[in-house]
Formats: C-alpha cells, sequence, structure tokens
C-alpha cells in the first residue's frame, strides 16, 4: 500500500487511449493549478471489444502505477472500464478517491420531451451491468437505447475526427436513434466529444448531445475539498504516457489537447 499522498501530489487520469483528453481537459478547467498524470493505454485500445478481465486488468496496472506516482486520487476517464470494473476497483483501493466517468443517463431521462434518449458507446459499455444499473435507477419511463459505435475510438485514436467516411461511420448509428425518437444523445465513450462536431451535425440542432465530463470535474474537485476554479487558466504540469507508440500516439494527442504534447512510455511496473 502506498504511503499517503501530499497535498501537491498529483492526480492520474486514464483511458484506454485519447479519449480521456476530453475529460483531463475539463479536470485541469476546474482544478488549474494541480499537477496531472494522464495514461493513454493506446496500446491496448479499444478496450469495448475486450474481454472483461483484460480491461480490469490493464485498469488494476495503471492504478497501482498512479498509486506509486504518489497520486493523490485518480479519475476512469473510461466508460467501459466504469461499467465493467469500478466497483472492483474501489474495493481494491478503499482508501483512495477514484472519480469515475459514467454515461449520463440521469440528466438525459430529464431533459427529453420525446422520452427516447440514445446512448452511442462502446460494445462492452452497451452490454455492461453498470449501464443497465443507471437505466434502471435513473430512466424510469424514458425509452433509453443504447447504441453500439464500433470503430468510433479507431477513429479518434487515428486523428480522423471529420471528413466524408468519418460523417458516413457517425450517421450509420446516429440516424436510427433518430428514426426511433431520441432527441437527446449521451456521448458514452470519452473518445466521442471529440465526433461531436460531426455528430451534431448528423443529429441536427433540435438534438440535445450530452457529455458527462465538467461532471467528473466537478465531483473530483468536491472529493478533493476544492471549489472549482473561477479563473481556469492552467499552471499546473501535465505528463503524459502512453502504452503506444510515444511519436504517433503523442502526435495524435497535440491535435486533440490544442498544444504540443511529449508522451512518454508507460511504465512497465509500478516504481
Amino acid at each position: 500500500m502506498a504511503a499517503p499522498a501530499e497535498p501537491d501530489a498529483p492526480i492520474g487520469v486514464f483511458d484506454s487511449g485519447v479519449g480521456g483528453l476530453s475529460v483531463l481537459r475539463e479536470v485541469q478547467r476546474a482544478l488549474p493549478h494541480e499537477r496531472l498524470i494522464y495514461a493513454a493505454d493506446s496500446g491496448y485500445a479499444p478496450y469495448g471489444d475486450k474481454p472483461p478481465d483484460v480491461v480490469q486488468a490493464r485498469a488494476e496496472h495503471i492504478l497501482e502505477l498512479f498509486r506509486h506516482a504518489g497520486c493523490k486520487a485518480a479519475v476512469v476517464a473510461c466508460n467501459t472500464v466504469t461499467g465493467l470494473s469500478i466497483q472492483a476497483l474501489r474495493e481494491r483501493h478503499p482508501d483512495w478517491p477514484i472519480v469515475a466517468i459514467e454515461p449520463a443517463v440521469k440528466p438525459a431521462a430529464a431533459l427529453t420531451r420525446t422520452g427516447v434518449v440514445g446512448v452511442l458507446a462502446t460494445r462492452n459499455t452497451v452490454a455492461s451491468p453498470g449501464l443497465a444499473r443507471l437505466i434502471a435507477t435513473h430512466a424510469g419511463g424514458v425509452h433509453v437505447l443504447p447504441q453500439a459505435c464500433p470503430g468510433w475510438v479507431e477513429r479518434v485514436e487515428r486523428g480522423e475526427l471529420d471528413g466524408p467516411e468519418t460523417e458516413a461511420a457517425v450517421a450509420e448509428r446516429v440516424r436510427p436513434l433518430l428514426a426511433a425518437g431520441a432527441d437527446v444523445l449521451v456521448l458514452g465513450c470519452t473518445h466521442y466529444p471529440f465526433l461531436r462536431p460531426v455528430i451534431e451535425r448528423v443529429a441536427g440542432p433540435a438534438v440535445a448531445v450530452l457529455d458527462p465530463a465538467p461532471a467528473v470535474a466537478r465531483e473530483l474537485a468536491r472529493r478533493l475539498g476544492r471549489a472549482p476554479a473561477s479563473d481556469p487558466a492552467p499552471s499546473g504540469d501535465v505528463t503524459f504516457w502512453t502504452s503506444g507508440d510515444p511519436a504517433s500516439v503523442g502526435a495524435v494527442m497535440t491535435r486533440l489537447w490544442g498544444r504540443p504534447v511529449h508522451a512518454r512510455p508507460l511504465p512497465d511496473h509500478p516504481r
């Protein structure tokens, strides 16, 4: 067990790949003076079609790396990990704040006018007990349509955020939800905010698109006893790790992050 973290210790944020940068962005806005470590497990992306035991093993490995790096808290910026493994991860680290993203089913159910909500997610998230619990708990009287979106994560990992092929891939999954009456779409994967302009273009202005990342950042600030910043100019350092090729992953991260990123190899073992 790692020693208690110092107040100025970093916060660890991880995802199967680069998609969790959408959550890291909101964490930095809410807590701009904190030091952050971001781990992109791109060598194993996507998690959405991996066996659940593989997903959990990767999540446990990265959380151990964060603990040994002295992180005072961790953010699971991956809906697949949350849906499949979050309870086991929290049981393994009962003394450590772990804040996890999950699809915004509750606010979507409150917002819909038609009574139909679409959840865009990976196959594993669609089939996860976590999503089933969310729907059962928060969507009474609302018809929730989980929609697996194979290939979307890989597009974002390659930096293919727009263009005819990307728009066709998005339309293939979004239009059936619109035809079923959905007027709210939930982004159930942290990669998908980077496709949001295309999703909104396909869905049209009458359809709301919800991203839960800001709520994750607010919850992290609450758990750490901090008020979200009113002046969000970042000053804290950010360290980027990846299990993929640092040069190629770093290039995509630079595009998504909007600032130069030097990605370092993910450590093989806690140290």
